[in-house]
């Protein structure tokens, strides 16, 4: 009998050279690298910021597509920037809890983060937390070279920093060709001062380095705002046409500031009067001001304890939560916009809760409430999403806080490096350096003028 070598022994003992070919064919594949645009497109789809992070720092492969800043873009545009905590005007930061899912991160951030602000020059006591933007910080303090002029204050001086990283940048005065625009006194906003200042988003899609600052009076004839960019280190007027013109008689100035209680959606600012009859809105993209109508829902009773709150609702439409004066409940409406550019609000949602309540703001999607009594609630802040209509427990307090800026970054290890750079800087860092303009408290000598 043929014992050696039939078909079937042939299918299963490969010739003398062929394992070898096969093994090495193996190797090969499995030795190859992912090229950088598959690997991108696979980190773009992880859920969440602290996935990205923990990717980063697999290997040295994964950390450069993922500190890579086209890529970062990409990221941002998908995934919301999660909310670690609020900070409040008096520098104090309320981390989130769990089970919150950004705790774990918030805690790290407090401990890491000089909130603080103790790398600022002195006297620290007088700075107060303006607004924060993309971990950014915006903080004044009255001109300390006009002391007598600390309660009234017009024109403050202003610092933009990272708590994390404790560096900062001061900026330049209003130069007075622009300060000479404004009338002899703008209207009273809140104690001791006479204008808001704020940070508004960057339209540099190529530059996540740059911001912007916006310092803005409501003045008796018409709103005057101006705008630092730091690309360009320069102050630039906005244009603005009076309130005569933006309101067209339908409401008329009494001495007092028209609109009030800013705030931020989809790359414009929001401001609502006492009775919620209008909207001033600021454009950031073409800088001009414009009046919008509120939904009925907002101007029914037209009574001041109605309160509102701006969303984003998602693509790019509007959202407005109502609260009507004395009721447990949410009024959910979106702004659409029809074929001929025309805009009408509808009603989405009525949402009943359980307990007393204030509105302390919004970012995004997400609107924040701070939770005065309820029988199934802890007093605290919490968050609603527009997506889901969940409440999720932030942080827990006994206090009320009516001034809190919400605090996010993205994602920090990622987008910062952990101190003023000494060799290799960026460019737009360096030129900020040889300018003078950023310190850290591991800087020799700390700009302070």
């Amino acid at each position: 009998m043929d014992s050696g070598g039939g078909p079937a022994d042939e299918a299963h003992t490969p010739s003398s050279g062929t394992r070898p070919i096969l093994e090495h064919g193996r190797h090969e594949m499995a030795s190859l690298p992912i090229p950088d645009e598959l690997m991108a497109e696979v980190l773009l789809r992880l859920p969440a910021a602290a996935d990205l992070v923990r990717a980063s720092a697999a290997c040295v492969s994964f950390r450069r597509v993922a500190a890579d800043r086209s890529f970062l873009r990409r990221y941002r545009k998908l995934h919301a920037q999660p909310l670690l905590g609020f900070l409040n005007q008096h520098k104090v930061f309320y981390p989130a809890i769990a089970p919150h899912p950004s705790a774990p991160a918030a805690s790290a951030v407090a401990l890491a983060a000089d909130f603080s602000f103790s790398f600022l020059p002195a006297p620290l006591d007088d700075w107060i937390v303006r607004d924060i933007r993309d971990g950014r910080v915006l903080l004044d303090r009255p001109p300390q070279h006009d002391i007598d002029n600390r309660y009234n204050v017009v024109f403050p001086e202003l610092v933009v920093c990272d708590p994390l990283h404790r560096r900062y940048i001061l900026l330049p005065p209003i130069p007075d060709n622009l300060t000479a625009t404004v009338e002899d006194h703008p209207l009273w906003l809140t104690r001791h001062r006479y204008c808001e200042t704020f940070l508004a988003p960057s339209h540099d899609d190529e530059d996540e380095m740059s911001f912007s600052v916006i310092w803005m009076a409501q003045c008796r004839t018409k709103p005057v705002a101006f705008v630092f960019f730091s690309s360009t280190g320069q102050w630039q007027a906005i244009p603005s046409k009076s309130w005569s013109d933006l309101l067209a008689g339908s409401l008329s100035s009494t001495g007092k500031p028209l609109f009030s209680r800013r705030q931020y959606a989809y790359g414009s600012f929001y401001w609502v009067t006492d009775f919620r009859e209008k909207l001033l809105v600021l454009d950031t993209q073409r800088m001009d001001f414009s009046i919008a109508e509120t939904p009925s829902e907002a101007t029914a009773l037209a009574l001041p304890g109605v309160a509102t709150a701006i969303v984003e609702a998602g693509e790019g439409r509007l959202g407005m939560f109502v609260r009507q004066c004395y009721e447990n409940c949410l009024n959910y409406t979106i702004r659409r916009i029809s074929c001929d550019g025309s805009s009408q609000w509808k009603s989405e949602k009525t949402i009943p809760l359980d307990f007393d309540y204030f509105f302390i703001g919004s970012a995004g999607r997400h609107l924040f409430l701070y939770q005065l009594s309820g029988p199934s609630l802890d007093a605290g802040c919490f968050s609603l999403d527009v997506k889901t209509f969940q409440l999720e427990r932030v942080f827990v307090s006994s206090s009320c806080f009516p001034n809190l800026c919400a605090y996010s970054i993205f994602p920090p290890s990622l987008l910062s490096t952990p101190t003023v750079p000494s060799g290799v800087e960026n460019r737009a860092e360096k030129e900020m350096l040889e300018h003078g303009c950023v310190a850290s408290s591991s800087a020799e000598s700390p700009r302070s003028d």
